[in-house]
């Protein structure tokens, strides 16, 4: 499966009937699947179906969801009222001989209010029907385009991603392998401050000096964090290259990621593998605030 971001924009609009509809879907980037749906009046009915559609197909992501629809072609119909006409016609025949006995004419009937009236010719079920399958197909190709989008702003990214934790390998190989790191070096330099700490006081207990520096020498050790480094590396190489949905499990090694350069700065005792652990503190940010995109 390939990656896929949260950002992403699809139109799709279509006719069915005498009817023309436009489905507009906005995505941007969310801790779940956030869906805010806008339907016409009297269109409520495709709620359920347009949510089940959109949750089969997206698994995070913030989701503005329209669909608009318009009647292109209005066809009326002529409504009489049959009650209302015969009272007409009866008040005419009580009158007779008292009135007018003109014959009634059509300018006069519809003169008469409520008597007649226009309505628009509502669809049957069968051609409502139609045209909500062909809404719902529109609604389905729609989706289809917003992963289209979001697979190609998700590939671009993971190629991004990739140079990213290429960086913090290249760093952390750089922390492993700086002198500083070596038991010789460590050994000297705390021989070196104990020795100074001697000469500058005689009191001191020679043995428990020598027992304290071994403790600092295992603690200034970074090995544990340089293999967890590693690892992490290669679990973010193995998630992006299998792709799907994996964006909080990279930000999840992305925490990891950064409590291991967290460690290694607090614990170095050089200068060198100081300034690496920061640029990878920096580098560890970009990753993180990349991964925030992904799906």
């Amino acid at each position: 499966m390939a990656l896929q971001s949260m950002t992403g924009f699809a139109r799709r609009e279509g006719t069915s009937g005498r009817g023309r509809w436009a489905w507009e879907l906005r995505s941007v980037n969310g801790k779940g699947l956030d869906i805010r749906l806008r339907l016409p009046q009297g269109l409520e009915r495709l709620e359920a179906d347009t949510r089940k559609a959109i949750s089969d197909q997206l698994a995070r992501g913030n989701l503005q969801v329209s669909l608009s629809l318009s009647v292109e072609e209005s066809r009326v119909e002529v409504v009489v009222n049959q009650d209302a006409l015969a009272a007409v016609l009866a008040l005419r025949d009580q009158l007779a001989g008292i009135v007018d006995p003109a014959p009634l004419r059509l300018e006069s009937l519809m003169a008469v209010r409520g008597l007649v009236e226009f309505k628009e010719v509502e669809e049957d079920e069968e051609a409502l029907a139609a045209r909500d399958a062909d809404i719902v197909a529109g609604l389905e190709a729609a989706l289809g385009d917003l992963r289209d989008m979001r697979r190609q702003e998700g590939e671009a990214l993971g190629r991004v991603l990739l140079g990213q934790v290429a960086t913090i390998e290249t760093l952390t190989t750089a922390v492993e392998r700086d002198p500083s790191r070596s038991q010789q070096e460590i050994a000297a330099r705390l021989a070196t401050q104990v020795a100074m700490l001697l000469e500058g006081s005689s009191g001191l207990d020679r043995d428990r000096l020598h027992a304290e520096a071994a403790l600092l020498a295992t603690k200034a050790d970074l090995r544990e964090e340089i293999d967890r480094l590693k690892a992490h590396v290669a679990a973010a190489r193995d998630l992006i290259s299998k792709g799907g949905p994996v964006g909080r499990k990279l930000d999840f090694l992305a925490q990891e990621f950064n409590r291991e350069s967290n460690t290694i700065c607090s614990k170095s005792n050089a200068a060198a593998v100081t300034a690496a652990g920061i640029e990878l503190k920096v580098v560890i940010d970009q990753f993180r605030e990349q991964v925030q995109n992904l799906e």
